[in-house]
């Protein structure tokens, strides 16, 4: 039935108001044209002026009301007269809602700490003095807390630290939380202390956020004033993110989400609220809070659902409120007038549902209803029916007060149409029925006329005074309409300098015309008025005469054409009238913008950007009035909270990124500049730890820094940037990311000047000022670190380039000795008094505390100098080299085990990248000057002779200093050496044998037997793999060859063009096979000098280290030896293979046979190692049958030398029979061959006499044969014969004689 009644009164205010307002309307526009009409003029005028009166009373009723209901102030209502102004911030003040507490202290029991020597005093009546005394410090801290603070302090009852004073705060009974919540949230340096000092008195570790804020809020009261409640909630913030440093990415995280929580205990807990925040919502509003990316989904869940279930209360919440103390829980926790801080407001309530039906059927109610109906009064209280009225009504108002406002130019009725303007938006604003809102606003900002100059009349002046109060009292609610009102404000300022004779900025920033380009206006007489303003000046008289849409930006907008003398004669006339408003009202609306709330300043940045650009667009008369009232607005409204800062800078950083790539170079500097004044002023600001508010700002320069084609502008942005370091590098904190990014970019930059001025700021700043760039973030080391990397690949000086490497060496310095303490962090205690964990180095231990930290500081910085080795400059690498090794030299015993696998996978083994095995032996071949970037440009043999030899020089030596930590990587050490030695060019693989030769040498005594099992198989796998192939070779010579001779010249003589298709797929086809060939060849070459150098090495290894080699240690090793000899012979052994190589002979300049000192030089080592074994390792050699193993050398040596005598010819073998084959000559190259062979043959014989008698006598019948052949063939050496001579009379000839 109410329900019924309701809808019925609703519908009959509906259709009064509308037939009301649309009567009014026809009496304002008055008798049309032609009617007939028994009113007079006066009576007519008198008529609409009444209608417009009532319309104006009807719409100052609607915001009356409707400021009754939102409970908004009636300060908000448009007034005749201005204010008086108040020294309160809107955008951050918030009202207490219960002010002091004046609660009587009797019967109260207070549990403060007494000290010791009062607790300890004798009589009753000391104890009652201090007792009151501490009641009257409490009693006066309650109203007034720094004198309470003060007067306890004198007292002696509390000490005048501020630890002291927190503990004090957080442990008294009877201090009124209100004040408590008050005086942490003071600015004065003393309070901040003691606020620092209370916050880090709590132990957030382990906890989860809701229980912190819980546990945190349980002491105080937030206070009532926006600027308090955020520096208490910055600091809760930073503390909580450093008791869970894995928590959030940053504090920030922690500190919006702080403020959001805040809001949702208000939103789910208050009665008030009907509307309540969803976990939809919830996640919705925290969306990219985390640097940029969403927390999880499910943290968030289980936070709001622990929020919604049990409110945030404080320990007194029980106590009984006032009788006249409102409930509100937003009161209660002092966030009244700051829940639209986290988030923007949720969209307005969904207007009651409005259709023709239910009107029609609300009707057919009305109209059914019989019987008599008392008259009864009934207060509406639902604001949304106002909406509902301001539908039916607004566009016959809207069109009253502009027809009648462009009809009339009487005062009174300019005065009451504009009064209804004002009321209009007011009401539409505030409501939020946007269309409507701008419909009014737009009417009104026309109505100036300030587009048309030449036409402005009193009336417009007094359009323009409204627009600027409107901006003054519903600034709030403007929101989108912003636009036009600053829009008219630049256009009015345009106007008022032109009046005034002031140069325009066009003058400042465009390029002047030539005397030709410049527009010639008509002379006139009242040109003459305005000569005095210069030709600029008349210029823009001109255009601001001109009739232009109020679309256009500019007065006048850009339309073309001649002047009238009529125009000139309004124009100057108007200039006259625009002074009634000076300069002071208009910088009032942006002065005042500070009191805006923090939804409105945003949407009033937003709007003045876009003006700005606006009028800057023009490429002929570009304007910076909007450009320099941003500057200012900034200035005003920087003291504002850091959480409404945050989205005013986001529109703030993204216009002056776009002015400041801006192609007219002097817009661009002077949006620069003005960034550089604001951010001195913005680093005046003190950021806590693990914040990222500086570094925020900071990033316009650095994107300013990568994407402007000016020069001039990338110059200013150094010059700027080094000022404020300079300037203010106690407070740039986390700003030093963008500061470092900035000269990283430099360093790269095309210009020689802006790398020297980079460079030259940074120099200072590791010089003088390295303590602050880790003050409180320790990361930003990185960022220094891979700055100076980036100056070291300066191409301009080779001066920056050493420079910068020297300063690398410093700070490798500087966190060797544990100097990137964050200053935050040191002061740090842990709750049982310990000092608190810390990044240090070399304090209480001699490694490094954090696995994580190691990898992010050293590794940088040992890359950047390991990629130093393939500059271009041998001065640079040598140096980046060096330096490379002599950090790791003298700082490696602070590494940990882990963080030295990471330094040889990452920063020193890619050195040598080069060298990685290619799946095609013949593309194996080193290319240093390949397809990576860090090899171009190199000149491949001075950088393989000089950093490759000396970098793997040093990087075995460094090996065998921290084997002890290192050890576990010998087997990739080993690796990246044998890679070395299996490479095709025979420098390199050089180089790989004298590194193995120094790893043996300095860690040999070092290896277990398990370690050298590692090495020989290493040796073993690079024995087999740089094997001579000479069988290749042989493979490209059958492959050459031509086919049969017979058959080609039938196909040449049946079509001569073969002829010509053969020479030229010969020629083809040669090129590629002789290609293949040399390169063979020279694969065989290589690797017989690697063979050689490897027999050297095995020998030299046993040599060192034969006495630690077990025994299955020792025959590997033998065995690797054994298997070079035995390839070296079956190649040597293969006549076919040596006829072939002999008939290219003049190709491959290879002796015959081509491997008969790698296969003489290999069985010699072989017998003396076994001769060394017998001889230092009896027991060894009795367990592995070293001696049989001689004998059957001793045989296979004889055997082969008498093959070789004793052979006439070269077997033939199967192929084509018709061709003549050489034989081994007679000569001089057959006794050549002989006398290489004859030194082994001499050590074989002297090992057969080394033999034990018994041995001797039971081998005889297996030498005897061999002796004999040795005497019937033919020798090329006498050493020989003298050797088996020898044998036959101390051995043979006794034992014959015995026998």
């Amino acid at each position: 039935m109410t329900v019924m009644l309701s809808r019925q009164i609703f519908l009959r205010v509906y259709f009064i108001i509308c037939r009301m307002v649309n009567g009014l309307l026809k009496t304002a526009q008055g008798v049309h044209p032609g009617a007939i009409t028994t009113l007079s003029p006066t009576q007519d005028a008198t008529f609409k002026l009444e209608a417009i009166k009532c319309l104006v009373g009807i719409c100052r009723s609607m915001g009356v009301w409707m400021n009754k209901q939102l409970r908004i102030s009636d300060s908000s209502l448009p007034r005749n007269s201005q204010t008086d102004d108040v020294n309160v911030d809107p955008g951050n003040t918030i009202l207490s809602s219960n002010g002091i507490r004046e609660e009587a202290l009797n019967g109260m029991t207070f549990h403060a700490e007494i000290s010791k020597d009062i607790s300890e005093a004798a009589t009753f009546e000391q104890r009652r003095a201090y007792k009151l005394e501490l009641q009257e410090g409490i009693s006066l801290f309650n109203r007034k807390p720094s004198k309470g603070i003060q007067f306890l302090i004198n007292a002696k009852k509390v000490g005048d630290s501020p630890e002291d004073i927190a503990t004090f705060l957080k442990k008294t009974s009877g201090l009124d939380l209100t004040m408590i919540g008050d005086y942490l949230g003071e600015r004065e340096d003393f309070s901040l202390k003691v606020m620092h000092a209370y916050v880090d008195s709590f132990n957030f570790e382990g906890m989860e956020f809701d229980e912190a804020i819980r546990l945190f809020l349980q002491g105080f009261r937030l206070p009532g004033e926006a600027q308090k409640i955020d520096r208490i909630m910055e600091k809760f913030a930073e503390c909580y993110s450093k008791c869970n440093p894995k928590a959030f990415t940053s504090a920030d995280t922690a500190y919006v989400l702080a403020y959001s929580v805040i809001l949702l205990n208000t939103d789910a807990h208050n009665p008030m609220v009907k509307n309540k925040m969803s976990k939809a919502d919830f996640l919705r509003n925290n969306r990219g809070i985390d640097n940029g990316k969403d927390l999880p989904e499910v943290y968030l869940g289980s936070l709001y659902g622990r929020i919604a279930k049990h409110e945030i209360k404080m320990k007194d919440d029980t106590l009984t409120l006032p009788s006249k103390q409102p409930t509100n829980g937003n009161m209660i926790l002092g966030l009244d007038s700051i829940l639209n801080l986290v988030i923007r407001k949720r969209g307005e309530e969904k207007p009651l549902e409005k259709s023709d039906d239910l009107i029609r059927h609300m009707q057919e109610e009305f109209k059914a209803k019989t019987g008599k109906s008392e008259s009864t009064y009934y207060a509406a209280t639902d604001v949304e029916i106002l909406r509902f009225m301001l539908e039916a009504c607004w566009a016959p108002m809207l069109a009253a007060f502009s027809v009648t406002l462009g009809q009339s130019d009487d005062e009174v009725v300019t005065f009451h149409c504009l009064e209804g303007f004002r009321y209009a938006i007011h009401v539409t604003a505030v409501m939020g029925m946007q269309t409507q809102r701008d419909a009014f606003v737009t009417s009104v900002a026309k109505f100036t006329s300030l587009h048309s100059a030449a036409d402005i009349k009193q009336k417009n002046i007094d359009a323009v005074k409204a627009i600027i109060t409107i901006a003054d009292e519903d600034g709030n609610y403007l929101q989108e309409a912003w636009e036009h009102i600053l829009l008219c404000l630049s256009r009015f300022e345009h106007l008022h300098l032109l009046g005034e004779g002031a140069p325009p900025d066009a003058t400042f920033f465009t390029v002047p015309h030539s005397e030709s380009e410049k527009v010639k206006q008509p002379m006139s007489p009242v040109v003459h008025a305005l000569k005095r303003k210069g030709p600029v000046q008349l210029q823009q008289a001109a255009a601001a005469a001109r009739r232009g849409s109020y679309d256009s930006v500019g007065v006048g907008g850009y339309s073309s054409g001649l002047v009238t003398t009529e125009q000139m004669h309004n124009l100057v006339s108007n200039l006259n009238i625009l002074e009634q408003i000076g300069s002071f009202e208009i910088n009032h609306v942006f002065t005042h913008s500070q009191r805006l709330n923090s939804e409105a300043i945003v949407d009033f940045v937003k709007a003045l950007c876009k003006v700005s650009m606006e009028e800057l667009r023009s490429p002929t008369d570009p304007r910076v009035f909007s450009l320099t009232k941003i500057v200012e607005i900034a200035h005003y409204n920087m003291n504002r909270i850091r959480l409404v800062w945050t989205p005013i800078w986001h529109v703030l950083s993204s216009f002056f990124v776009t002015v400041g790539c801006s192609e007219n170079l002097s817009i661009a500097i002077f949006v620069m500049d003005s960034l550089r004044q604001l951010a001195m002023k913005f680093l005046e600001r003190e950021e806590l730890a693990n914040y990222n508010f500086q570094n925020e700002f900071m990033k316009p320069f650095v994107i300013v820094m990568q994407k402007s084609s000016s020069v001039e502008i990338r110059e200013l942005v150094i010059r700027c940037v080094s000022q404020m370091v300079l300037a203010r590098v106690n407070n740039v904190k986390s700003g030093w990311k963008s500061m470092f990014m900035v000269f990283t970019i430099a360093a790269s930059d095309d210009h020689k000047n802006i790398v020297l001025l980079a460079f030259e700021t940074i120099e200072k700043i590791v010089r003088d000022y390295f303590p602050y760039i880790t003050e409180t973030e320790i990361t930003t080391f990185t960022d220094c670190v891979n700055c100076l990397i980036a100056f070291t690949k300066s191409r301009f000086n080779k001066d920056i380039s050493l420079n910068a490497i020297a300063f690398l060496r410093f700070c490798a310095l500087r966190l060797a000795e544990g100097s990137l303490i964050s200053s935050s962090k040191s002061k740090d205690k842990e709750k049982s008094g310990k000092p608190a964990t810390c990044f240090a180095v070399g304090l209480d231990s001699s490694k490094f505390t954090d696995e994580h930290d190691q990898l992010c500081f050293w590794i940088p910085l040992l890359a950047g100098f390991s990629k130093l080795s393939f500059d271009t400059r041998p001065d640079v690498r040598k140096s980046a080299l060096q330096m490379l090794f002599d950090t790791l030299w003298h700082h490696g015993h602070l590494f940990s085990s882990s963080l030295w696998e990471q330094v040889f996978v990452l920063v020193l083994f890619p050195i040598f990248d080069f060298v990685r095995p290619a799946p095609n032996p013949a593309e194996g071949r080193v290319n240093v000057n390949g397809s990576e970037n860090k090899y171009n440009g190199l000149d491949e043999d001075a950088w393989i002779s000089e950093t490759c030899t000396l970098a793997l020089q040093l990087l075995v030596d460094l090996f065998v200093k921290f084997y002890q930590k290192v050890n576990h990587l010998l087997g990739k050490v080993l690796e990246l050496l044998t890679n070395f030695i299996k490479q095709r060019i025979q420098s390199v693989a050089g180089i790989g044998v004298s590194a193995f030769v120094r790893l043996m040498n300095n860690a040999g005594r070092l290896f277990s037997d398990d370690k050298w099992q590692l090495v020989l198989l290493y040796l073993k796998s690079a024995a087999a793999e740089t094997a001579p192939d000479c069988a290749q070779i042989a493979y490209n010579l059958v492959d050459s060859e031509p086919s049969d001779v017979e058959e080609e010249e039938e196909a040449i003589k049946s079509s001569p063009e073969v002829l010509d298709n053969r020479k030229m797929a010969t020629k083809e086809v040669g090129d590629v096979g002789v290609d293949i060939l040399q390169s063979a060849i020279s694969d065989a070459k290589c690797c017989t000098a690697v063979q050689l150098l490897l027999v050297q090495v095995i020998t030299e290894m046993y040599h060192m280290h034969g006495q630690r080699l077990s025994a299955a240690n020792t025959m590997a090793l033998l065995d690797i030896l054994y298997s070079m000899a035995v390839h070296a012979h079956e190649v040597n052994s293969d006549y076919a293979l040596r006829l072939k190589l002999q008939e290219v002979f003049w190709m491959t300049q290879m002796t015959d046979p081509p491997l008969l000192r790698l296969e003489n030089e290999a069985y010699q080592a072989y017998l003396k190692l076994l001769q060394s074994v017998t001889h230092g390792k009896p027991f060894l050699a009795k367990e592995i049958n070293i001696e049989s193993r001689i004998i059957e050398l001793c045989e296979e040596v004889l055997h082969v030398y008498i093959s070789a005598a004793c052979t006439k010819s070269f077997p033939e073998y199967s192929g084509d029979h018709s061709r003549p084959h050489s034989v081994i000559p007679l000569g001089s190259a057959r006794r050549g061959e002989l006398a290489s062979r004859a030194p082994l043959v001499v050590s074989t014989l002297q090992a057969i006499s080394g033999l034990k008698d018994a041995t001797f006598g039971n081998c005889l019948s297996r030498f005897f044969p061999l002796l004999a052949s040795l005497v019937s063939c033919e020798h090329g050496s006498g050493e020989v014969q003298l050797a088996l001579s020898n044998i036959l009379s101390s051995w043979i000839g006794p034992i014959l004689l015995q026998a």
